[in-house]
């Protein structure tokens, strides 16, 4: 039986950011780590991929971003590479490869099951970030049929059996699945539901620069006119290139990739897809117009900027059959769920998800950090995870001064 004051699970950006925190006040812990350090940015991902912020935005505690190109971004592998390097430079306490399969309360704290041994701890910090189980729909309903993927499971054209691509989702990943695809010259379709348009660049800045200086991705989620709204926002459809260009649904069309509105439906054989592509690509604009007005009006830009509405195909594909031969694979970037059966079961709330307020659960002594809104917009971000972990560290320090810390 290992022992120590808090134990940290996972070992991603949010888990290494709150070992430097609790290192720095002196807080005796442990960082346990299913994989390898990053593990989800390794394996998780297209090879291609690069951090959807720019690098000024993607500083930790202690190690702020100081490289030549704070506007540019990062490939994952290089991310990973930092990551490792904060680890060390931190001297960080990870134990790789030790899955935590359960976590309960105890009398005196937490008893913590893992394959390579038991833990007892006062404190528990989840750290498992938020894209943790990905999500599937209607895939029982296409065995049998195209390759079917998660998102997660792509990492290059090239590693894709010939034919077609249908690609559900058309967030983050799936436009940039789509983009590279495209690029390679696959034929693709791209199932668009709701999604959240942004440009890159906008009065010739990142557009994060902007909803960081309006304190956007500041806002505490009780700030919100509507927080439940907001949790269930797609990911901001956006890419980082080196060329800073625009990875949307206009860009894509110019590519020559089809779009059509969102499965509603599996049968025989068959997709139906739903005939909502107009209202959905109507909904995304006129969002992102309300957004860039309110940026013009903060910028005392005398004239308000225009970006030319994404046209909507005026023939749309209203079904597909998986056994025809033309589709080789379907790509479901559908987003994830979080999976928490092995955690302490009264601190998961009827929707399976770990109930907390601003990181702190009703269980004491067990904290989350690295979520989407733990805190405020950008806690699942890599910089929002940092400040988050300043303030649970703050948290789990303030507690342990209550009961003592005494490893358990």
């Amino acid at each position: 039986m290992k022992h120590a004051d808090v134990v940290i699970i996972g070992g991603g950006q949010a888990g290494l950011a709150l070992s430097h925190c609790l290192g720095r006040a002196g807080i005796d812990h442990v960082v346990l780590e299913r994989g390898r350090i990053g593990e989800r940015w390794r394996t998780q991902s297209w090879r291609s991929l690069r951090l959807l912020t720019p690098n000024w935005l993607n500083g930790l505690p202690g190690s702020p971003y100081d490289g030549p190109d704070p506007d540019g971004f990062r490939t994952k592998d290089v991310f990973v590479h930092d990551l490792e390097t904060y680890a060390s430079r931190w001297q960080v306490p990870v134990e790789c490869k030790v899955e935590v399969t359960s976590c309960r309360r105890t009398g005196g704290g937490f008893a913590l099951a893992t394959g390579a041994g038991d833990w007892l701890a006062r404190v528990v910090v989840v750290a498992t970030g938020h894209c943790d189980r990905p999500m599937m729909p209607f895939v029982s309903e296409t065995r049998g049929g195209p390759l079917n993927i998660h998102a997660s499971q792509y990492r290059s054209p090239g590693e894709l059996p010939p034919g077609g691509v249908l690609i559900v989702g058309a967030s983050s990943s799936g436009v940039q699945i789509a983009d590279e695809l495209a690029r390679a010259g696959r034929r693709v379709m791209l199932s668009v539901g709701k999604h959240t348009r942004l440009p890159r660049l906008w009065r010739g800045k990142d557009i994060f620069f902007w909803l960081c200086q309006m304190g956007v991705m500041a806002q505490p989620l009780d700030g919100l006119a509507n927080p439940e709204s907001a949790r269930r926002q797609p990911s901001l459809q956006l890419a980082g290139r080196p060329d800073k260009a625009n990875v949307d649904l206009a860009t894509l069309q110019a590519l020559g990739v089809e779009l059509t509105g969102r499965v509603r439906g599996i049968a025989n054989r068959e997709i139906a897809f739903a005939d909502d592509l107009a209202a959905q690509i109507a909904a995304a604009d006129a969002k992102q117009g309300r957004l860039l007005a309110e940026i013009d009006r903060f910028a005392g830009a005398a004239r308000p900027g225009r970006r030319e509405p994404v046209p909507t195909p005026s023939a749309r594909r209203q079904r597909l059959s998986l056994t025809e031969g033309s589709t080789g694979t379907v790509i479901w970037a559908t987003g994830y769920a979080r999976s928490f059966d092995w955690l302490e079961p009264s601190a998961v709330g009827p929707d399976g998800e770990l109930a907390h307020r601003d990181g702190i659960t009703s269980v004491p002594g067990l904290y989350a950090l690295g979520f989407r809104f733990l805190r405020k917009r950008d806690s699942n971000f890599i910089g929002g995870a940092g400040v988050d972990a300043q303030a649970i560290a703050a948290e789990v320090s303030s507690y342990l001064d209550r009961k003592g810390r005494q490893a358990a």
